[in-house]
C-alpha cells in the first residue's frame, strides 16, 4: 500500500508538459507542418528502445491514416482527428518508469468490438507482425 499523496514527480510533469502544448496548439492549430515539427522534437529525446518505436509508429500512422493530426499530448506523440481530439498516441517506458511503452487509442477512436475491447496496448519491440497489427487498428480507429 503507498503511502504517497498527491502527484508524482514525473505526474507534476506531465502536466506542466500539457499546459504548455495548449499554448503551442493555440499558435499550431490546423497547423501540420509544427504539430509534427512538436512531435518529432519529442521523439528525438527519447532513448532507445521508445525512441525506435516512436519513430516507427509515426510513420506508420502518417501513412495508413494521413487524416490525422501529428501533435503532443502530455509530453508525447499523439494523433488527433479534425475535431482536435486525441485519437491514438504513444507513451514512452521511459517517461514514466514503467517497463513497457504503451500504444493507446481515446475514445475517438473507432475501435467498439461488442461491449468490452483493448484500447491500450503494451510494446517492448516493434515486429513486423506487430506493425501488421497496429496499422489495422489505426485504420480501423479512423473509421
Amino acid at each position: 500500500m503507498s503511502t504517497q499523496k498527491g502527484f508524482t514527480d514525473e505526474e507534476k510533469a506531465a502536466m506542466k508538459e500539457r499546459a504548455r502544448e495548449l499554448k503551442a496548439e493555440e499558435r499550431a492549430n490546423k497547423n501540420r507542418a509544427e504539430g509534427e515539427k512538436l512531435l518529432l522534437e519529442k521523439i528525438a529525446e527519447m532513448s532507445e528502445p521508445d525512441h525506435g518505436m516512436a519513430q516507427r509508429l509515426h510513420e506508420i500512422i502518417t501513412e495508413v491514416a494521413p487524416g490525422l493530426f501529428p501533435k503532443t499530448w502530455y509530453g508525447m506523440p499523439a494523433y488527433g482527428n479534425d475535431d482536435g481530439k486525441v485519437v491514438c498516441f504513444f507513451q514512452s517506458a521511459e517517461k514514466f518508469g514503467a517497463r513497457y511503452a504503451t500504444l493507446g487509442f481515446n475514445d475517438s477512436a473507432h475501435l467498439d468490438d461488442g461491449d468490452m475491447w483493448p484500447t491500450a496496448y503494451a510494446l517492448k519491440t516493434l515486429t513486423a507482425a506487430d506493425e501488421k497489427t497496429i496499422s489495422q487498428l489505426v485504420k480501423k480507429a479512423v473509421g
